[in-house]
């Protein structure tokens, strides 16, 4: 599978792949190796995950996107492209379940990841990048505001 970028990180070789099936798995790992994660997923039943990727990877609004270092998934996200009637009928992309492995964090991965993703909404002529991070995750809030963004709205959702 073709690389979107590939970047040497200091212990490797860092690349940004459109994510397969095969990845699921892996994914899936990352997504629950948290506090917030191991509490919301429930990676012991496949088949809604399953039904999910494959919905993602069929539109193509939406990219799921994997890190790799040494050949092994080290990092994931989605992109998503939306239409909107606001700022003047302009897209805008958002990033979702950003995710890199503890030990690679600190290491620039995430920052590759980022920009990446705003360099293709630039490409696709989205005037906003936009994304979501848990109250909780000051880290990443302070990550993220390194990177140019800004904490401009509250955020609210709805569990169903």
């Amino acid at each position: 599978m073709p690389s979107f970028l590939a970047v040497d990180v200091g212990s490797g070789i860092f690349s940004l792949r459109r994510a397969v099936r095969a990845d699921l798995p892996r994914i899936l790992q990352l997504l629950a190796d948290d506090q917030l994660g191991a509490a919301r997923e429930n990676v012991d039943d496949l088949e809604p995950y399953e039904r999910a990727f494959e919905a993602i990877d069929a539109d193509p609004a939406h990219l799921l996107i994997v890190g790799e270092l040494g050949g092994q998934v080290v990092a994931t996200f989605q992109l998503s492209y939306l239409p909107g009637l606001s700022r003047g009928g302009s897209w805008r992309a958002q990033i979702e379940a950003v995710r890199v492995a503890e030990a690679l964090r600190g290491r620039g991965a995430g920052a590759l990841m980022i920009g990446w993703a705003v360099d293709q909404a630039r490409q696709r002529g989205c005037t906003l990048v936009q994304l979501t991070t848990d109250k909780s995750r000051v880290g990443a809030h302070r990550f993220y505001e390194r990177l140019g963004f800004e904490a401009s709205h509250e955020g609210m959702k709805l569990t169903l």
